[in-house]
């Protein structure tokens, strides 16, 4: 229960080093967007990568060359969905969330925030984090298609071309 055998110690340590070395140079060649936090598909395949290394660490029937394949697949997919979305306006708008506005002018956009399952107690928190004292100093709050809240101080409004419109069915 506690040790069985340093052979599977042995086999540990050196799929660590190897299948952490494999994974960063696949990610090296993928490039930085593969590791983001842009939308929900590039954290499930961050969540996927962790669960193929933890496999390859702990699993017996697992090999390194299964293991690596499987990063490889991950990163390879996350490549063509990047790239596709790129390209296709259409295919990005079917696989990404929009940014959504749930406060705008002194007011809470309460619909935006019961679909979004957002409460009144977060966007104070988000306003916290930014540093805000008031929500009087808060000209917009949106909520990005990584989960972020945004919080667009009044003095940094500008003509919030980047604030998505409120739609009347959010109010």
């Amino acid at each position: 229960m506690f040790f069985d055998s340093w052979i599977y110690i042995i086999r540990t340590l050196a799929i660590g080093v190897a299948g952490y070395a494999g994974i960063v140079l696949l990610l090296r060649i993928s490039g930085k967007r593969t590791l983001s936090k842009m939308n929900m598909f590039d954290f499930i395949v961050t969540i996927a990568l962790g669960s193929v290394l933890a496999t390859m660490l702990i699993s017996k029937q697992t090999t390194l060359a299964q293991g690596l394949t499987a990063v490889a697949v991950l990163v390879f997919l996350q490549y063509a969905v990047t790239a596709l979305s790129v390209r296709s306006d259409a295919f990005s708008k079917l696989i990404k969330a929009e940014p959504r506005l749930l406060y705008a002018n002194n007011d809470f956009l309460r619909r935006a925030m019961m679909a979004e399952r957002v409460t009144r107690s977060e966007l104070e928190a988000a306003a916290r984090d930014a540093s805000v004292g008031s929500l009087n100093e808060v000209a917009a709050m949106v909520l990005e298609t990584d989960g972020t809240i945004s919080v667009i101080p009044k003095t940094n409004s500008g003509d919030r071309d980047v604030v998505p419109p409120a739609k009347e069915r959010d109010r």
